[in-house]
């Protein structure tokens, strides 16, 4: 999806401080020209195919659907990727963006890992230094993925202001870029932020959609009844429905976090509801979580990627002008969801990408056997071992840990004194 001058309707546009100016045109200008450039494509798509693992596979939940006896369910599989993730698709794109407008070093947010893990993994196979910011929440809670981060050569900085999440990281990353566009890009992970971030990261990711509308024509000859993918920024799902935009017979659902209630601080609704509304902050307008006097207001959700205060521009226009129709998931319908997964079909799914099952296996059982739907698996569920064990009270997880934390200190003690 195109914007207009860098809007979607009345969201999107860029407010940055004048200092980044420069930096963001020639941005602007090195993806216009990219787009262009067949060499830069064919790049693009070798490093897709030969790195990343793509085209990821479309698959059909048979179990499932016998299961639900309703719609035949399918996952496009985005777990598949190299790093576990659809994020592999924009990291690649600006990572080649870098690399062609000469600069060394790049700047990301991230929340889940995901994309920071991404990151880190192109960033050595491109030679560039990599700093990459992550709220303290979710270090804790995705630790994994920061061990790897670091292993990689990244520099992973924790940020323990305000709600110490994604937005608190977001915030960070911009500081930095303020102080270090000269030799830096931003590369950020989801379709936020100032023109032209959003129409690029959608751009990069519209592989998903387009590989779906290949594989479902190839796979039951016709395209699908219903798209359905969780929204956090939203570049997951936007990846998933560009391709589809112009085909009103195919329904966009996308899904927000409901968490564990709907006081502030116990979900990341912003859409669903009209719980959040518009403003301008990091960058770029759009719908936000705020209170009365225009503050980001504290979010939850059980998967880190999910908690994000805002929304993509291109989202919050198409939830407005009804293209896409807005749902939600708490914490334990996701968690019935990646059981059901699990014991049905043999595929562990991320928590994220789980807020999209819950919601499509609610309507699934209720549509008719001839329906085919979509679903974004976005990520694989290896990052979120910790909290799902945690959420699923296994007795012999927590054991296992305080052993092997034992026996992790005792080696160390050893090799200390040798």
């Amino acid at each position: 999806m195109q914007s207009e001058q860098g809007y979607y309707g009345q969201y999107g546009g860029s407010y940055i401080p004048e200092i980044l100016y420069t930096s963001q045109q020639q941005i602007v200008e090195a993806f216009e020209d990219a787009k262009n450039d067949p060499s830069f494509l064919q790049e693009l798509h070798k490093q897709w195919q030969q790195f990343s693992g793509r085209p990821t596979p479309l698959t059909h939940c048979e179990n499932l659907s016998h299961y639900f006896g309703g719609a035949q369910i399918y996952l496009k599989r985005e777990d598949l990727n190299h790093s576990g993730a659809h994020k592999m698709n924009n990291v690649i794109g600006q990572g080649l963006l870098v690399k062609r407008m000469g600069k060394t070093r790049v700047i990301a947010e991230t929340g889940a890992g995901q994309h920071g893990i991404a990151t880190a993994l192109v960033a050595a196979r491109l030679g560039l230094e990599c700093t990459i910011y992550m709220g303290a929440k979710d270090i804790a809670r995705q630790y994994p993925n920061v061990f790897w981060m670091k292993q990689l050569g990244a520099t992973v900085i924790s940020v323990s202001t305000g709600s110490q999440t994604l937005k608190d990281a977001l915030d960070e990353a911009l500081r930095d870029w303020s102080g270090s566009h000269q030799n830096s890009h931003y590369l950020i992970g989801t379709a936020c932020g100032c023109a032209p971030f959003p129409e690029m990261v959608a751009y990069f990711q519209s592989v998903i959609g387009d590989e779906v509308k290949t594989q479902s024509q190839t796979q039951f000859k016709g395209l699908p009844n219903k798209l359905y993918a969780c929204v956090g920024g939203g570049s997951n799902a936007i990846g998933l429905f560009n391709a589809f935009l112009d085909n009103d017979s195919v329904e966009m659902i996308g899904v927000e976090a409901a968490g564990k209630g709907t006081a502030i601080g116990e979900h990341s609704i912003r859409l669903s509801h009209n719980y959040g509304s518009k403003a301008i902050a990091q960058g770029f307008s759009s719908i936000f979580l705020q209170n009365e006097s225009g503050q980001l207001q504290d979010t939850h959700s059980i998967a880190a990627g999910l908690d994000y205060v805002g929304v993509s521009p291109i989202i919050a226009h198409l939830a407005e002008t009804g293209r896409v129709r807005m749902a939600y998931a708490s914490d334990e319908e996701v968690l019935n969801a990646c059981s059901l997964l699990l014991k049905k079909e043999g595929i562990i799914p991320a928590l994220e990408s789980s807020h999209a099952l819950a919601a499509a296996f609610r309507e699934a059982k209720q549509r008719p056997k001839d329906e085919h739907i979509v679903i974004n698996l976005s990520g694989r569920g290896d990052k979120d071992i910790f909290n799902v064990a945690k959420a699923f009270q296994d007795d012999e997880f927590v054991p296992f840990i305080q052993d092997y934390a034992d026996q992790f200190h005792k080696t160390n003690d050893v090799t200390s004194e040798v």
